[in-house]
């Protein structure tokens, strides 16, 4: 063979090395990092008989940065202190997992979380402060005042126990105070033995909750052109990457965590959803937070790094007065209701009456739902799905209100 030849041989094959390793390098980070064959499976007496009774943990484990990271089952299933322990197989394990378990090694992420509406509000705005002790109430309401120390759900108590158990605290029990004086549960938007960080940043994990009439951001996110880009993008991104080393290479499109929790290319990383809000948008006439400027200039950080300052500051301007407009026609409603009360011409009595329940859906779930819409990019939710639906509702109480004080007045 003459050197030419041999020549031309180790030049093609150098160029096609070459050219794998362009290639494999423009591939997405979660189709190269893939689990090292030591962490493909779980060993020991744990995964032993769970292979065989409850296989798919086993699995899910395997797959999780906690095997990858050398943590084993008894790591996060001991007995802590306060905690009901039980013996299973041989080992002391606790009869229910909480926070505190998780709080071992992700103490700040849970110091966040508690101080967040998640915590201790979330299960009060259902069973109100009756199951809180002294000290978790007043450290609520240091961080929200009000939303703790209050009385139990009417409305839930007028739908039953069966309504309020399956349905109100299948999510507000993310905020549950537990026996052992944790609040909550991580594995609401981790998911229990993958422990995932990609699944707490899709947008369907926080839409297993905030869905629906009352407060339909899911919904909104995927009308928006931040939801329409997630979707057709979202094969191309890393959602598990490292939240302290994240970057918008690794999710160039965001998500509900990407704009409330993530330390996006430096950020500060978070698990207080409330840290980059503004607005009180759940309440019925929305007023600023105490921590307005500092939240609302944390969340104009997060936009800044795809967003040029003057789209921030018009989409915030927008929205601030669509906050504006929807207030002024809540604010009717309210004094409607005040003043048919004030009259005597409704009951004592919480939602025994129609015009109670068309004042409850134009706040709590119109009114909610144009002032999530403006802070979300879901123009048909401003529009159809709530300044609508205002319309309609105070054109109804404004009929009633007339014919109660009508019939009021015959002798």
């Amino acid at each position: 063979m003459s050197f030419k030849s041999i020549f031309i041989s180790v030049f093609l094959g150098t160029a096609l090395i070459i050219a794998a390793l362009i290639f494999n390098s423009k591939r997405p980070v979660h189709e190269t990092e893939q689990p090292k064959a030591e962490f493909v499976r779980a060993t020991g007496k744990c995964a032993t008989c769970h292979r065989r009774e409850t296989s798919a943990v086993v699995h899910q484990f395997e797959r999780s940065r906690h095997a990858e990271k050398g943590v084993n089952c008894l790591d996060c299933h001991q007995a802590l202190e306060g905690q009901e322990q039980r013996v299973h197989n041989g080992f002391t394990i606790t009869k229910a997992m909480t926070a505190k378990n998780c709080s071992q090694c992700h103490a700040t992420e849970y110091n966040q979380f508690v101080k967040s509406r998640h915590g201790a509000p979330a299960w009060a705005a259902v069973r109100g402060v009756q199951d809180f002790t002294a000290e978790q109430i007043a450290f609520a309401e240091t961080y929200h005042a009000g939303a703790v120390d209050r009385p139990e759900n009417r409305l839930g108590r007028k739908e039953g126990e069966s309504a309020i158990d399956v349905g109100c605290l299948g999510c507000h029990d993310i905020g549950k105070p537990n026996s052992d004086g944790s609040i909550g549960s991580c594995t609401h938007c981790h998911a229990r033995h993958s422990a995932s960080v990609a699944l707490a940043r899709e947008p369907e994990t926080c839409g297993q909750c905030h869905m629906g009439p009352d407060h339909s951001q899911i919904e909104i996110f995927h009308e928006s052109k931040h939801g329409a880009l997630y979707n057709a993008q979202k094969r191309e991104m890393n959602l598990g990457a490292d939240p302290k080393r994240l970057t918008t290479a690794d999710m160039s499109v965001p998500t509900c965590a990407t704009c409330h929790l993530s330390g996006l290319e430096g950020l500060k990383v978070t698990h207080d959803t409330t840290e980059r809000l503004s607005y009180w948008l759940f309440a019925p006439v929305s007023e600023k937070r105490p921590s307005y400027h500092q939240g609302q200039t944390a969340m104009k950080e997060v936009c800044l790094k795809c967003h040029a300052q003057s789209h921030v500051e018009r989409f915030y301007q927008e929205a601030e007065g669509v906050i504006k407009d929807t207030n002024a026609k809540i604010a009717e409603a309210k004094t409607l209701m005040a003043a048919l009360r004030q009259e005597g011409l409704l009951t004592a009595e919480a939602f025994d009456e129609s015009i109670e329940f068309l004042y409850f859906d134009l706040w709590h779930y119109y009114g909610r739902t144009a002032k999530h819409g403006a802070f979300m990019g879901g123009a048909d939710f401003v529009q159809w799905h709530g300044n609508y639906e205002l319309l309609v509702k105070i054109t109804e109480m404004r009929e009633i209100a007339t014919q109660l004080r009508k019939n009021h007045a015959k002798p």
